[in-house]
Order: structure tokens, then C-alpha cells, then sequence
């Protein structure tokens, strides 16, 4: 095939134009700038087109992630190219513009000429200041076994910084269990006191504002003022994994400020040991001061956190409803507060009481997400701990009335949640005759129609088993 003539310029143009705003319409306006706006159209030379980046790191970033894109994007274009060429510019090579897509009326004004060294420095410490969520204070900490101890060295922290043993403090979890909140109440407890300079952000902003001082030329004013302040923090931590230029400038802050005496807090999902794809450098050096994990909720601490949010909101929420979401959702404190904040807001918009039912229908996308196929022996231990009897109760022969009752209410349940005949029933319950069943079921409906404690206790259990 012919090499590509080197006198068709307006060509070229017209085909990186039109290269250009498919790549926007794939990947999106604020992906767009942010990485590939400012690529200029460099020589074209026998079947390769070069690209010119302003930077080492968006060259890497821009061949990482979308070189092979481009490069079948310019041969369908022009099919005589057959390779891409990413290079960074030489000084003086940029021109006034690079040749890009014209943006479409809905995408945002392009960005303007850098700012002066002063402007620039103003606006960053301005954009770094600390973006504390008020509702997220130790007061508001509800402290349960699984987290005491990182809420405990977070306490530490906030009342003397830097302390020996404590600088790093790393924070790790999984999604929803607290690390954002006790950052942000040492953050608010610091600045409470005075004195103390915060900068707090997640390891994205922090990547994407270390990006923006290199195209704004600003680098030295992003690192000074990252290491002038007296306590820096970063939530997750994980989001830099495979992002080595960002991991380097953030080992030389965390050196920075920990050989000044400064106090560094990170959180992430994992310890450092366990955050393959971070520098080893990096990895040894997060986990030399105190690594505090906080576990997964447990059926009390869940219950406690309702309590403390149903109490603020001045809204009754009946004890049951508050058990049947402590059980319904176990993963994730956000989802679980969530759903008593849709509930809260339900009760006040339409003047209605919270009840099981009620709860059920607000909240019916997300017991949907759980729903799940129930087993006989689920139900038997279910009920057996409902009522504090042992599980080999029940298929035993003991007839008093303190064993027999949960004994329905577990056949009862069987029959209504599962697809199993009366005779398999019976027979996960001690070879019981089908008609032991049947009898155990008409009994349970008749006590739930004379007695409401007790139906409230089976449909607890019931959608506690659903969930």
C-alpha cells in the first residue's frame, strides 16, 4: 500500500478531527479533557502518525489506556497508517492549540490559559482545603467490638498528632464499616482545637490534582503546599494500585511530612501487606506505625447504630422493624442506614406509622437484592435461637411446651417458605407423621390470630428468613 503523502495536511487534520471527537464520544467529555484533549498532531512518515503529549506521564497514561484504540481508530480512517506513535513534546514544540474535536454545545467552555504562579497557588489551597462532613464526628461513632480499636487509635490521633507509634495510622476495612467517618472526625476534632492545618481528600483527587499541576505547570506549588500542612489524610488508598507515577509523588510526600514530624492518616479495603500492586517501598512504609482493621458489623453493633440514628431522627421506629433490618442487611453500614433513612423519610412525607409491612414495601428494592432460596435446617436454627432452645430440639421427642411451640412455628415456617411436601417435612423433624405437620400449622395460624405478640414474632422471623 502507498505511504501516506506527506503533502496532505488538511487530510491528516480532517481525520484527527474526526478521530478526536469519536474518542469523546467513547470515553466521555470530563475523560476526554482530562487526558486527551490536549494530544497534538504530529509527522506523519511512510505508514505512522506520531502524537505529541505535553508530559512523560500523560504519554504513558494515553498509550496505556487507549494506544490501541487510536491506533485502529487512524486505519480506519486512513488505512495506509498502520502504526501510532505517542511521543512527548520537545520545549518550544507545542503549538498555539492542538488540533482536537470542536466541542458540541452541551460540552463545557474549554479551560483557560494557565493562571499566574500566584492565582494558581491561591486556587490550590483553596480547592486542598478540608471538605469535612459535619455528620461525621466521634460523637456520632457508634463503637462496637469490631471497631473499638481503630475508633480508639483514631481518638489517639486526633488528641496528639505525630504521637510515636502512631504516624502512620492506616485505616482498613471493607466498603461501609466506618473508615471515611473516623477520618473525618479526626479531621473535625483537630480543627475544633486549632492551630492544626488539615488536607484531606481521597487517593483520586489526589491523583487527579497532582495530573492537573503538571499540565498547569504548578508542580512545585502542589508539592509545598502538600507538605506544609500538619496533618495529611487519604481515603482509599487502593484506588492508586497500578498507578505508579502518583504512588512515586506520594512516597516522596508521605517522607516528607513524616521526616518533618507531620501526622499522615490513609484508610483503604485492605492492610498494606495485603495491597498487591502498590510499591514494596510504599507498602513497608505505610505499615510501619499503627495498622487498625475494622471488622465486619455484628448483629448488636448494627442494632446500636439504628438505635443512635432512629433516636436523632425523633421518628418511632419499633424495636422489631429495627431487628428485622439489623438482620435483612449485614454487609454494609451505608445500605443499612440508607434504609432507615427511606424508611424515616416515607413515615414523615406521608404521616404513616413504621411497621413490618410498611418497611417491606418501602424497602422492597433492596430485600428483592436479597432474597434467596430457604432451607428446612435454616429455619430450625433460625427459630431455635429466636427462642434460646437447642437446635436438636428440634427432632427431639420432648413434648414441653417451651420446645413444642418453636417446633410449629419451625414447621409452620417450613411450610410456608419452602417448596417441601408435609412428609419431608416431617421427616426433618425426628420422622414426624405429615399429619404432626399439618396439625403444628393450623396451630400456629389460630395462636396468630388471638395473640399479635406472638404473629409478630413469626413474621419477624419469616422475613428475617426471606431477607
Amino acid at each position: 500500500m502507498a505511504p501516506v503523502s506527506s503533502g496532505g495536511n488538511g487530510l491528516l487534520a480532517d481525520a484527527w478531527a474526526r478521530i478526536a471527537e469519536r474518542m469523546r464520544t467513547e470515553v466521555g467529555d470530563v475523560e476526554y479533557r482530562t487526558w486527551l484533549q490536549q494530544i497534538v498532531l504530529g509527522p506523519v512518515e511512510e505508514d505512522e502518525v506520531t502524537l505529541l503529549l505535553p508530559t512523560r506521564f500523560l504519554r504513558d497514561w494515553v498509550r496505556t489506556q487507549y494506544g490501541d484504540r487510536l491506533n485502529t481508530l487512524w486505519n480506519q480512517e486512513i488505512p495506509a497508517i498502520r502504526r501510532v506513535e505517542l511521543q512527548v513534546m520537545r520545549p518550544g514544540e507545542r503549538p498555539a492549540a492542538p488540533i482536537a474535536a470542536e466541542p458540541s454545545e452541551s460540552a463545557p467552555v474549554p479551560e483557560p490559559a494557565a493562571a499566574p504562579v500566584s492565582d494558581r497557588a491561591s486556587d490550590m489551597r483553596s480547592d486542598l482545603a478540608v471538605p469535612l462532613d459535619p455528620r461525621f464526628t466521634f460523637d456520632t461513632f457508634v463503637v462496637g467490638k469490631p471497631n473499638e480499636f481503630a475508633y480508639a487509635c483514631a481518638r489517639r490521633v486526633a488528641e496528639k498528632p505525630s504521637s510515636v507509634g502512631f504516624n502512620p495510622l492506616f485505616l482498613y476495612g471493607g466498603v461501609g464499616l466506618g473508615k471515611t467517618h473516623l477520618m473525618h472526625a479526626i479531621g473535625a476534632e483537630l480543627m475544633r482545637n486549632g492551630g492544626i492545618s488539615v488536607a484531606y481528600m481521597s487517593a483520586e483527587k489526589f491523583m487527579y490534582r497532582f495530573i492537573a499541576a503538571i499540565r498547569s505547570q504548578s508542580t512545585v506549588e502542589f508539592k509545598d503546599h502538600l507538605r506544609s500542612v500538619d496533618v495529611l489524610m487519604i481515603d482509599d488508598l487502593q484506588f492508586l494500585i497500578g498507578k505508579d507515577n502518583t504512588q512515586e509523588e506520594f512516597f516522596h510526600t508521605f517522607n516528607a511530612l513524616v521526616d518533618a514530624g507531620r501526622q499522615i492518616v490513609v484508610s483503604a479495603d485492605k492492610s498494606p501487606s495485603d495491597l498487591s500492586g502498590l510499591e514494596d517501598r510504599l507498602r513497608t512504609r505505610l505499615g510501619c506505625g499503627m495498622v487498625a482493621d475494622i471488622h465486619a458489623t455484628t448483629f448488636e453493633l448494627r442494632i446500636s447504630i439504628l438505635e443512635a440514628k432512629a433516636t436523632a431522627s425523633g421518628v418511632h421506629v419499633p424495636g422489631k422493624v429495627l431487628e428485622f433490618l439489623a438482620h435483612k442487611i449485614t454487609s454494609n453500614v451505608r445500605e443499612l442506614e440508607g434504609a432507615l433513612n427511606r424508611l424515616i423519610a416515607h413515615a414523615n412525607l406521608f404521616g404513616r406509622p413504621i411497621t413490618l409491612e410498611s418497611t417491606q414495601d418501602v424497602l422492597h428494592d433492596i430485600l428483592k437484592a436479597h432474597d434467596r432460596r430457604v432451607t428446612i435446617e435454616e429455619i430450625q436454627r433460625k427459630v431455635a435461637e429466636h427462642w434460646n432452645i437447642r437446635l436438636t430440639d428440634m427432632s427431639s421427642a420432648r413434648r414441653a411446651r417451651a420446645v413444642a411451640r418453636p417446633r410449629q412455628v419451625a414447621m409452620y415456617l417450613a411450610k410456608q417458605l419452602t417448596s417441601r411436601s408435609l412428609p419431608e417435612i416431617g421427616r426433618k423433624f425426628g420422622n414426624r407423621d405429615h399429619t404432626t405437620v399439618m396439625h403444628a400449622v393450623s396451630r400456629v395460624q389460630e395462636l396468630m390470630e388471638r395473640d399479635g405478640a406472638f404473629a409478630e414474632d413469626v413474621e419477624l422471623l419469616r422475613r428475617m428468613l426471606e431477607s
